[in-house]
This record gives structure tokens, sequence and C-alpha cells, in this order.
């Protein structure tokens, strides 16, 4: 239905007038009482002032129902159509209903239209309404337009604020070809009254951390401490991220330790940063050293700086030095959890350590944490390789004991290994365990029994044949 009303301005019109003049009482929306008809002005409110309230109704009502229009092109023809009643003046705040209600439609020519006639008609502008468009027109991903808002504002004499500034600055650099322009209406701001704050180097030093221009961020980075603007813990990880991204994590530990000369306290996210590219290269000491420091300065560590830190040790072969970090965890309030233990199981097992693997393994099962096929795979084919088949059953047990189905691969290993050692009854035990695990779609345990039952076959036509 208000598809019709908007193609057709004249049954608008009606349905408009219906809301504005109903037949009866036509006293309510006449200022005279000698309204001759309710559809009708008079010539006396003809001749009304343009601040004074129109027989149509109060500039209040009028919002209320442009307000109520969920078809916002209707609403714009209601809008125009009291407009074009004799000595009617919209409220400001029509204007803004209707402006809004329009930019969340993206009818952006019409909002444009809509501006220019607030400021013919001399309407007392707030910094709201900018907001609001600066926010559409970022939810519109239109950075030129955003942009063209802050000029906009000055037109109508309102100073842009900081906060203005850095929502368009942070549209315009999600956008590479337009860092420029960003980083020009950063420089002139101060021009037009508005000073950078420390969320607006940030914007600009993180842009140009990401393109790549780590020199001039740099630079954007001592400005700050030449006009007194006060850089925070975001603005020191920002560049130490871009450090570590370049491969320069020696720069970023002495950008860290000006930091903290300088009273901050870095966050979780920076010490990650830090923790993560001093493993990678290689420098597994000040890697755990800054683990250690950590606390001392302020910053607990948590379960993904102690992650980080196994995984490093792990990586490089030094299990054993993964383990004093895992049992020094709970020490410092953190409990490993399930990674913790996988990453450091899977290391031991690389490592041929298969005894200390094992011990972590139960450990695991015990808290109820599940340890992954590869893990746990890789530490019954290791006892195997090295002929500790009691050791490799036992951790089979175990698996099936909290309901843990190893993957066909770990079955096709053990299974020619348990028929070799074990007898009958044996065998038949460990299968017993097999059938009370729940079978899932993924653990594949039929063709595991096939191929057991091919291997037995196999084996008792063997003996037979034997004298």
């Amino acid at each position: 239905m208000q598809q019709g009303l908007v193609r057709s301005s004249r049954t608008v019109i009606t349905v408009t007038r219906s809301f504005f003049f109903p037949p009866k009482p036509s006293f309510l929306f006449c200022h005279s009482s000698f309204c001759s008809s309710p559809g009708l002005p008079s010539k006396s409110n003809q001749q009304q002032s343009p601040t004074s309230t129109s027989n149509i109704g109060s500039p209040t009502r009028v919002q209320k129902l442009i307000s109520a229009q969920s078809d916002p092109l209707l609403a714009k023809e209601i809008f125009d159509f009291a407009s074009n009643q004799p000595g009617f003046r919209h409220s400001y705040s029509s204007f803004l209903v209707i402006i809004l209600k329009l930019g969340r439609s993206k009818h952006f020519s019409l909002v444009d239209d809509l501006l220019v006639r607030l400021k013919s008609d001399k309407y007392p502008v707030t910094p709201t309404l900018f907001s609001y468009l600066i926010k559409i027109y970022a939810e519109a991903d239109l950075p030129e337009k955003a942009l063209k808002t802050f000029y906009k504002m000055l037109e109508f004499n309102i100073k842009p604020s900081p906060k203005h500034l850095n929502r368009i600055l942070e549209l315009l650099v999600s956008h590479r070809n337009f860092i420029r322009p960003a980083f020009d209406l950063f420089k002139s701001a101060h021009k037009y009254g508005v000073l950078p704050n420390t969320k607006s180097y940030n914007i600009m030093i993180a842009a140009f951390c990401l393109n790549g221009d780590l020199s001039i961020a740099y630079k954007l980075f001592n400005k700050m401490f030449e006009r007194d603007v006060v850089p925070d813990v975001e603005t020191y990880r920002i560049l130490m991220q871009a450090l570590c991204r370049k491969s320069q994590v020696n720069k970023a530990v002495d950008l860290l330790e000006d930091m903290l000369n300088k009273g901050f306290v870095p966050d979780s996210l920076s010490y990650t940063t830090l923790l993560n590219s001093l493993c990678r290269k290689k420098k597994l000491r000040e890697a755990y050293k800054l683990l250690c420091r950590m606390k001392v300065k302020g910053c607990n560590p948590d379960i993904v700086h102690y992650n980080t830190v196994i995984l490093g040790f792990c990586r490089e072969g030094r299990a054993m030095d993964a383990i004093k970090v895992l049992e020094d965890m709970p020490s410092n309030g953190c409990l490993p959890n399930l990674v913790s233990y996988r990453t450091l199981a899977g290391g031991l097992c690389d490592q041929g350590m298969f005894d200390e693997a094992k011990k972590y393994v139960e450990e695991m099962l015990l808290k109820g944490f599940s340890p992954h096929f590869s893990v746990s795979h890789a530490l019954i084919k290791g006892f195997c390789n090295v002929g500790k088949t009691e050791e490799a059953t036992e951790v089979l047990g175990e698996l099936l004991k909290h309901g843990e189905v190893p993957h066909i691969d770990t079955w096709v290993m053990i299974l020619p290994t348990i028929c070799e050692d074990y007898d009958t009854e044996r065998i038949g035990k460990i299968l017993e365990e097999v059938m009370k695990v729940e079978i899932k779609r993924d653990t594949r345990i039929v063709e595991a029994g096939i191929g057991l039952e091919d291997y037995l076959i196999r084996k008792i036509r063997s003996r037979s044949k034997r004298p």
C-alpha cells in the first residue's frame, strides 16, 4: 500500500490530509474558531507568521507523523506537503529525523538537498547532525562523502571536534587510496581549530605501519612529544607490532624498555606480540626472561603467553625447557590447558622422549582434556618402534578408559604387535574395551576390525602349516 502512495503524490496527499484534517472536530486543527471548513485554512491563518503554528497542526505533530513512517520516501512526501502549507515552518527535529531516514536508506542526493535548505533557511544546526551523517557514510563505506562532511560543518559555522576528525580518519585509512587524503586532513585540521589527539595519531601511525611506511609512522610518533600529545599503550603496541612484522624484534624490545621507563604498563597483546616474535627468531632465552619479567612489571602472564613460549621451545627441540615453563605456570596463577599439554606431548614425542610424553598424556586425560589423535598416534608408534609394546598398550588402555578412540592408523599399527606378543584372552579384553567406546563417524573402528580379522585369519593359516 505504501509503495502505491509513493508513486502517486495525489494519493499521498489525500492520505496525508486524512492525518492532518480529520473530518471532526475541526477546531482541533484551527487556531481560529471561524474556520469555514476543516479541510481548508482560513484567511486569517494564511496570513499568520512563519513561527506560528499552521492549521495543519504543530511542527511537533508533523515531526511525530514523519517519525512514524517506515517508508523514508513516504516520510519525505509528508515533509514536503507540510512545507508547502502557508505559514508552516518545520522544526529542526523534523529535519533531523527525515535526514536520518533518507541517509540510512541511502537517498544521499535528497540528504544533500535538505542540508542546502537547512542552510538557506538559517536553521540553528547542532554537531549531532553531522555525527550521525559521518556514521551513515561510514556504514555505507563512502569515505569521500565523510571527508566532505568535515568541510560541510565549517560551512554551518560548526567547529568539528576531535571525535568527528577521528571517525572520518578511521574511515579514510580503511581504504588504501585514501591514506594520503586522510594525512592531508590530519595535517591541516589545526587550521580549523581542531587539534589531533592521541587517538588521531594512533589512527595515522597504524595506517602508515600497515602500508609499510614505518619511517613516516616513527616521525609521527616523535611529533607527538613535540606537540605535547601523550602517546598511550596502543601507540607503543602499534609500533612494536610493525617492527616485529619487519623482523626488527630488537628494536621492538628497545621500544618496550622505553615504554617501561616512561611509566607505561604494556598490555597483554604487546607482550604476546614480542614473545611470539622472539620465539620465531629463536631468541628463546630472551623470550623466557621477558615472560618472567611480566609479573614484576604489572602484567600477569596469561595462558597465551605461556603457550607461546612452550611452542617456541618445542619447535627448537627443547622440550625439557618447555616442561619447566609448564611447571612454572601454577605458581603464577595460570593453569595449563589443552593446548599446553598437546604442544608439550607432541614436542616430547618429536624428541623421542616417549616416557615423559606418556606421563603428560595421562595427566591431560585425568584432567578431562582430549589429546589430538596425532599426539596419541605419535606416542603409541614411538613405543612400538622401540619395542615397548607394554607401554604402547598402556597408552591405548588409558585412551579407551577415558572414551578416546584412536585413529585407524593407530589400530593398524598396534594390532599386529598385540597379536604377536599376547594370547587370545588378552586380545579379547582389549577388543571388549574397544566396543565399550562410542563409535563415531570419524573413528572408523569397523575398518580396523576388518583389518584385524584378516590378520588373524592369516596368522591361523600360517600356524596350521607349521609342523
